[in-house]
């Protein structure tokens, strides 16, 4: 797809004024490449405290009214997951570039209909899978670009958090579409997949459990909680684990949780091949052989591990630049579609007891 560039900056529009949408708000306003035009949100006291911050020139509480706006260019979708095809799909349609945050959708049925969405009106959607624009996967993926991991055969990450349910519309089913699988999972899922080479998928086998609910009975410990959390909504899994196998017989394993009796909270991830081995998180460091010694290798860089800042920066430069024509996104909509399968495969494995095969 060839973006034509029309203008040196892009004029962005942004739709929803949650807390993932200053991530998005401060990137654009700090990017010579972006003018931020308009905020949309339900809460008109949201969009406006949000515009003041930012320097947005108006507000919207219709996100049908923010895309009929002629001078918008694109527009970041950060609002509950049951709502991104509807927006997206409708902005694309009014000639607007998407930014929308992970997950692309809830049902791969919705996935579809946005890529098709794309191919109609020759727009870009770059899905928001803000790991890939992060440093230390950059980095990493110089060293696999090279060979110096070789064959990459297996995968393996963890985010499990002890107690981190952020509550309402994070624990909302019908909103978020899944608990930690489809918020925390997403992340490590796609960064494994998009750095093992996005492969074919084989098979997926999942495992999801609701046995500690929000757990808001703990006391003296504190977590982020959403702007709607509301202790008594709560119909999402607490936990899930699943085995990912791909057509080139490698494999993935991933374990998420919002709630579990652990220790304390955990992000790892790790990828083995047959000439070395890395992990990317929580630091970024390379293991292989040299001269009959096993060599663990320690990259000197500004981030070994995850830069939230960096990392949404970078991703938020990329799509300018792509929407203008000077850059290609590393997250188009087919690789959305592919992880809403998957997402989608091991809900349904958990739900059918059995292991989901791809044709």
């Amino acid at each position: 797809m060839t973006i034509q560039a029309r203008k040196t900056k892009l004029n962005i529009g942004v739709v929803g004024a949650g807390s993932i949408s200053s991530a998005h708000l401060g990137a654009y306003a700090a990017n010579p490449d972006a003018r931020l035009v308009a905020i949309c949100d339900l809460n008109e006291g949201r969009a406006k405290e949000a515009a003041v911050k930012y320097g947005a020139e108006k507000i919207y509480t219709d996100y049908r009214e923010l895309l009929a706006d002629p001078e918008i260019d694109a527009i970041s979708v950060c609002t509950w997951n049951n709502t991104h095809a509807e927006i997206s799909i409708a902005a694309l349609e009014a000639g607007k570039h998407v930014l929308c945050e992970k997950p692309l959708c809830k049902t791969v049925a919705d996935a579809l209909r946005v890529e098709e969405a794309v191919k109609r009106s020759g727009r870009l959607l770059q899905v928001g899978f803000v790991r890939r624009y992060a440093s230390n996967t950059e980095v990493l993926r110089r060293f696999i670009d090279a060979g110096d991991l070789g064959e990459i055969y297996y995968a393996k990450a963890s985010c499990l958090r002890r107690l981190g349910n952020p509550g309402g519309w994070f624990s909302d089913k019908e909103r978020s579409g899944g608990g930690p699988i489809i918020d925390l999972g997403v992340h490590i899922i796609d960064v494994c997949w998009y750095l093992m080479g996005k492969p074919k998928v084989k098979s997926v086998s999942g495992n999801t459990y609701r046995k500690l609910g929000n757990r808001s009975n703990v006391q003296n410990l504190s977590f982020y909680k959403a702007a709607d959390y509301d202790a008594e909504r709560n119909d999402v899994e607490d936990m899930a684990n699943a085995l990912i196998r791909f057509e080139n017989g490698a494999s993935l394993f991933v374990d998420v949780s919002f709630t579990l009796h652990a220790r304390k909270d955990e992000l790892t991830v790790k990828l083995y091949g047959d000439k070395g081995g890395a992990e990317l998180e929580p630091e970024l460091a390379i293991m292989t052989e040299s001269h009959n010694t096993i060599v663990n290798i320690a990259p000197q860089v500004d981030h070994l591990g995850f830069d939230f800042q960096q990392a949404f920066s970078q991703e938020i430069a990329t799509f300018i630049n792509s929407c203008l024509g000077t850059a290609e996104t590393l997250s188009p909509v087919q690789d959305g579609v592919e992880i809403t399968k998957l997402l989608s495969a091991i809900y349904e494995s958990a739900g059918q007891g059995k292991e989901i095969h791809f044709g």
